[in-house]
């Protein structure tokens, strides 16, 4: 009689922590969802923007991107400072700089926004960090795949809300700096909500000191040649979508195909739109078939044929949004390698783990991103208005980049359930 009681107070806790975990992971992709919409929306108001801050759109092009500078590095600081503090006394913060960041966007002094714009990058972090930390801390291994891509649903939800909502709000009038004080008021009402709702850590104490045990957890992930071909793929895999779609997508389509502002907006939100169906579609069929790899390859190729007609396709021949539908659907299997990193590496680190995919993956965007535009400037002449040629040549290295993220998957080592239940 008391087992059965005992098994059914141990049920009721399990029951409990779950829901708890759920709720959790939901706030947190909510902040997810609405840090990537403060990452896509200045590529629906570039003229704005260059109007205010009194720069070239390549210049905004250039605080736009300082995004990624404060993104990348804070990926590291956020990966070791999950595993060794945990989530509840991080994403609060996290998210109210995100916020202080949007405010300071809006501001339309150069120096203030391109801080702003670095304090988003680095506080936004935390939010994909911190999802993924507390999927995989509390949910079967074998759904992985699935939650880790549901969650960057989120993310592209709000990255293409930043578009498709956005983009008609400002072509309807709205004030480009009322947006960005509007955004930094709804980042401290999600820091409230988390500080308020999120569980307390229930983490296992590492060995030594803080330090020490963060010393031990870069050493041991970096030193795995797997996490730097993790970190390889899923970079050149996003940055079609972070760089050409997020910053110049909707100038591509009306400079090089004369497309009006709103059907710009409109066709290049569909990549994001594609990757909020790629991202759990991909991360399911992963775990269904127990292996990660052969949805990375062939998920690649069919990226390489999509950008390549992106670029050089001739228009009309397939509906309007099904291309950029389908390369952003693709583009899901980049959440790939945040599986495969974690399950290559000791469980302690899945923190460190994470974040050192993440940036990896976004320094490709942070160096990269003043590189294309500088190619495209420079192939340009400097011409206030670019031409197709231009942006045909500016951005075929991305071609490249998916080819040689696709060959590298073959040298990564199958960390999917199938193979692990062959070795068990």
């Amino acid at each position: 009689m008391a087992q059965v009681a005992t098994q059914a107070i141990t049920k009721h806790e399990t029951q409990t922590s779950l829901r708890l975990a759920t709720v959790a992971w939901v706030l947190t992709a909510v902040y997810y969802f609405y840090q990537y919409a403060l990452r896509s929306a200045p590529a629906v108001m570039m003229p704005e923007l260059s109007n205010a801050f009194g720069i070239s759109p390549l210049g905004v092009a250039s605080i736009v991107g300082l995004f990624y500078y404060g993104y990348s590095p804070f990926s590291l600081v956020a990966g070791a400072a999950m595993d060794n503090i945990g989530p509840r006394r991080l994403l609060p913060g996290a998210v109210a700089a995100v916020g202080v960041g949007a405010f300071l966007f809006a501001t339309g002094n150069r120096e203030l926004a391109s801080i702003g714009r670095f304090v988003q990058g680095a506080g936004g972090v935390f939010a994909l960090v911190g999802a993924i930390y507390i999927a995989t801390k509390n949910f079967s291994p074998a759904r992985a795949a699935t939650l880790i891509g549901a969650t960057q649903m989120f993310g592209m939800a709000g990255g293409s809300a930043g578009q498709f909502v956005v983009g008609p709000l400002i072509g309807q009038g709205l004030g480009w700096s009322t947006f960005w004080i509007a955004m930094g008021i709804v980042g401290l009402l999600i820091s409230v909500v988390l500080f308020f709702v999120l569980p307390r850590d229930k983490r296992a104490d590492l060995p030594g000191s803080w330090l020490k045990s963060t010393a031990s957890a870069f050493a041991t992930v970096f030193k795995n040649p797997q996490s730097i071909l993790c970190g390889l793929i899923a970079g050149l895999l996003f940055i079609p979508t972070t760089i050409f779609d997020m910053i110049w997508g909707v100038r591509y389509l009306q400079e090089g195909h004369g497309l009006d502002y709103g059907a710009a907006v409109m066709r290049s939100a569909t990549v994001p739109f594609g990757w909020i169906i790629g991202c759990p579609l991909l991360g399911l069929l992963s775990d269904r078939i127990g292996r990660r790899k052969p949805v990375i390859f062939g998920a690649g190729i069919v990226l390489f044929a999509c950008l390549a007609w992106i670029l050089y396709g001739t228009p009309g021949v397939f509906p309007p949004y099904v291309v950029g539908l389908v390369a952003g659907v693709v583009s899901g299997a980049a959440m790939l390698p945040y599986t495969i990193i974690k399950e290559a590496n000791p469980p302690q680190f899945g923190g460190t783990a994470t974040g050192v995919v993440n940036f990896l993956n976004f320094t490709f965007s942070a160096l990269l991103g003043p590189v294309f535009g500088w190619i495209l400037q420079r192939v340009s002449g400097g011409a206030h208005r670019m031409e197709l040629e231009h942006y045909q040549t500016a951005f075929v290295p991305l071609l490249y980049g998916v080819a040689l993220a696709t060959l590298l998957t073959l040298v990564l080592k199958e960390t999917g359930p199938a193979v692990r239940k062959v070795k068990e």
